[in-house]
């Protein structure tokens, strides 16, 4: 299999931790894709028509995107027990706010990125931001005892969501007033896939 990847991709994370997690990551060669929404020149645009990775290319059938789709394909491919049918209306959900958290702080990033600086829309930034925000008090107090339980594919998201916020929006200490969160966050960042996978 291959994966295309560029390494500060919070949603290619997910999908290398993954990899780490089950057992796999030597099954997979790892394909160097980097580009914008405005540049997709060096994205696989031929296995993925959207210009984003991560993308899993496979030897059995077409290519697979995104990260929530690979994830569940690599967890079934090694029976890794990280989408657990006791808990899995839960575990979905508590992904999709990670993915929704780095999607929004991705879209901070591109707002600067991708726009003249006197196209940069302020208000908007900030209220990706303010998704975010929501989104880090709820996992603060209603998902503080899920995260705390046997790793599923949520803690996973969430791990690489908090990473990505310290590596690209470290000013906006998103640990102020969230204890529990920044408890849970170093414990989790000490793993071994996480170590391995952090940005540069």
């Amino acid at each position: 299999m291959q994966l295309y990847f560029a390494p500060t991709s919070p949603f290619v994370r997910k999908v290398v931790v993954t990899l780490h997690e089950t057992g796999q990551i030597d099954d997979v060669e790892m394909v160097s894709a980097t580009g914008t929404p405005l540049d997709s020149t060096k994205m696989p645009t031929s296995q993925n028509p959207l210009g984003k990775i991560p993308t899993l290319v496979r030897p059995e059938g077409p290519a697979l995107f995104d990260s929530r789709v690979i994830c569940r394909f690599l967890d079934e491919r090694a029976e890794g027990g990280l989408y657990p049918d006791a808990r899995i209306w839960e575990v979905l959900t508590l992904e999709a706010l990670a993915d929704g958290i780095m999607e929004a702080a991705v879209l901070m990033v591109y707002e600067s990125r991708c726009r003249p600086d006197d196209m940069v829309y302020d208000f908007w930034v900030e209220g990706q931001w303010t998704k975010i925000s929501r989104a880090l008090d709820v996992l603060n107090t209603r998902w503080i005892s899920h995260l705390a339980g046997p790793l599923d594919m949520g803690q996973i998201a969430v791990g690489c969501a908090l990473g990505y916020l310290d590596f690209r929006h470290g000013d906006r200490d998103w640990r102020q007033g969230r204890d529990a969160l920044a408890r849970w966050n170093i414990r989790f960042a000490a793993r071994p896939s996480m170590q391995a996978t952090r940005p540069e």
